[in-house]
């Protein structure tokens, strides 16, 4: 079992823990560190010889599990490129973010959105699950016609209801509020769980490894690989469901108490609630499940359930 999925099992067991780890690993100036850096400290926790039975107390060694567990893929172990490092999640998407939420016309609109599920698939095809079972090239070349289209059916359905709206002229308030204020969130949400699931869909397909407590692999399980599927994908359905909503809903109170004046100061005060939300939902989106997924042996296939006797194996969710 890789390194990040141990520090994940010892010092990530409660959401309030994994939070924290979260708040810390996601720090944009660790995007900073070269990749000789990343390669050192991985060799410091390698050479620690650190069980991780018991909380770390070193801090040399907790930074080095923070560098590794930003930059480094716990499957293929290889270092990840720095625009899809979970540190450059927020400072990539959140102008993203901004602009998806301006109220745009239609080919604005899905130009916004191709770029935004661009770049949201793009990262979740690098720190998915990377031991997906079948022959590489494959299952590769099916992830990038899967998120291509992907992205260009999440794009178009988030333009869709502006084309109908202009399409049939419909102008009444209470259009204007359900097109443009209603249902942005939960459609941003769905199509950023489906962009996951398609992108991903190797993973429950052909199946993922799983490991006993030790780490040893004991198979390739495809109903593990549809729980960490499902898992990401309701993890970032919830993140930008919540980051369209809930700054929706305060705009809209802000707006009636009239406490910003000017267009320009309306707009700084969107802009800073938008980035506050997103700043504290990523960290708690991440958190809603162990990164170190566990699965019962009972729920597994019959070959796994025969190879060994573990009540409880382990496998990596990926982000």
């Amino acid at each position: 079992m890789d390194a990040n999925l141990r520090f994940w099992r010892a010092e990530g067991q409660s959401f309030f823990q994994r939070f924290l780890l979260w708040a810390d690993a996601l720090d944009p100036l660790l995007l900073l560190k070269s990749s000789d850096e990343i390669r050192r400290a991985r060799l410091l926790i390698q050479n620690s010889g650190k069980t991780l039975s018991e909380p770390i107390q070193n801090d040399q060694t907790k930074q080095a599990f923070l560098l590794s567990l930003s930059s480094v893929h716990p499957d293929t172990d290889k270092i990840i490129p720095v625009l899809f490092r979970p540190p450059a999640f927020l400072p990539i998407c959140l102008p993203l973010v901004i602009v998806s939420s301006l109220q745009l016309q239609a080919k604005q609109t899905f130009f916004s959105q191709f770029v935004f599920h661009t770049y949201t698939t793009g990262f979740s095809l690098l720190n998915g699950n990377g031991t997906t079972k079948a022959e590489e090239y494959s299952v590769q070349q099916k992830q990038v016609f899967c998120g291509l289209g992907a992205i260009s059916y999440a794009a178009c359905i988030g333009a869709l209801p502006l084309v109908f709206m202009n399409q049939y002229m419909l102008k009444s308030s209470l259009v204007h509020l359900v097109v443009r204020q209603l249902l942005p969130a939960p459609l941003l949400g769905l199509m950023s769980a489906f962009t996951v699931a398609m992108v991903r869909s190797p993973e429950f397909e052909n199946g993922i490894e799983v490991m006993d407590r030790n780490g040893k692999v004991v198979g390739v399980s495809q109903k593990a690989g549809e729980k960490a599927v499902k898992e990401t994908a309701l993890s970032r359905a919830v993140l930008f469901g919540t980051t369209f909503f809930l700054p929706a809903v305060l705009m809209h109170f802000v707006e009636r108490a009239k406490l910003a004046k000017t267009p320009r100061a309306l707009a700084s005060v969107r802009m800073l609630v938008i980035t506050s939300v997103l700043a504290g939902m990523l960290p708690a989106s991440l958190s809603m499940f162990p990164q170190c997924g566990q699965i019962k042996r009972a729920e597994l296939e019959l070959e796994i359930l025969s190879s060994t006797e573990e009540t409880e194996l382990f496998y990596n969710r990926g982000i």
